[in-house]
């Protein structure tokens, strides 16, 4: 007769098999954000190679949302800051703060995807799409990898919320996914940038 339990051998087996160490996760964060990072530059320099082609008398500039796009920035920021009253709260055992920052947090990032969309959308109703002109490809480009970026650490701040996941202790899911949170605000504020000496 079979049966679904393990057999004390496997038990045996399972408890000598030794964990993986949580220095693992941030060292894999790090290459990860390393080649995240290459991709952002790769656009960067794609679109300063473009502008030293291009001829700006022959090219529409197109009418950004800036302050639309400058409060998104601002709310940017201050998830970062939550994030870090996060992790102090954790540091401290302090659960319940834990949470309510990180939840603070999380909900400021949906706000931030909410801001691009609606930064789009103005472009939109303005005519301005993805093929428009290569200086809308460019803020589509920018605007749009790093949204996709940022909706993978929202999900990723839902989890750690939740439950980390794997072997992981909450301290170095916490710490892993505010190195990723705090890469992509330097990485909007590069683009911000970007966009402040090539757009205005």
């Amino acid at each position: 007769m079979s049966s679904d339990w393990p057999s004390p051998a496997d038990l045996t087996t399972e408890l000598a098999a030794p964990a993986i160490p949580q220095r693992v996760y941030p060292t894999g964060m790090f290459l990860a954000l390393g080649a995240i990072l290459m991709f952002f530059m790769a656009l960067i320099s794609a679109w300063v190679v473009r502008k030293g082609l291009s001829t700006p008398s022959l090219e529409a500039p197109i009418g950004l949302p800036w302050r639309l796009l400058t409060f998104d920035t601002i709310i940017l920021l201050a998830s970062s800051v939550t994030l870090e009253a996060a992790r102090r709260s954790q540091k401290t055992s302090d659960l319940a703060g834990f949470r309510k920052w990180w939840y603070i947090a999380t909900a400021l990032g949906l706000a931030f995807l909410l801001g691009q969309f609606a930064a789009w959308r103005i472009l939109a109703h303005q005519g301005i799409y993805l093929a428009t002109t290569p200086d809308a490809s460019f803020f589509y480009l920018f605007t749009g990898a790093h949204a996709i970026h940022l909706l993978g650490g929202v999900v990723g701040l839902l989890i750690v919320a939740r439950k980390p996941l794997h072997q992981l202790s909450l301290a170095t899911a916490t710490r892993v996914a505010t190195m990723y949170w705090h890469f992509l605000t330097l990485v909007w504020l590069s683009i911000f940038l970007v966009l402040a000496l090539g757009y205005k």
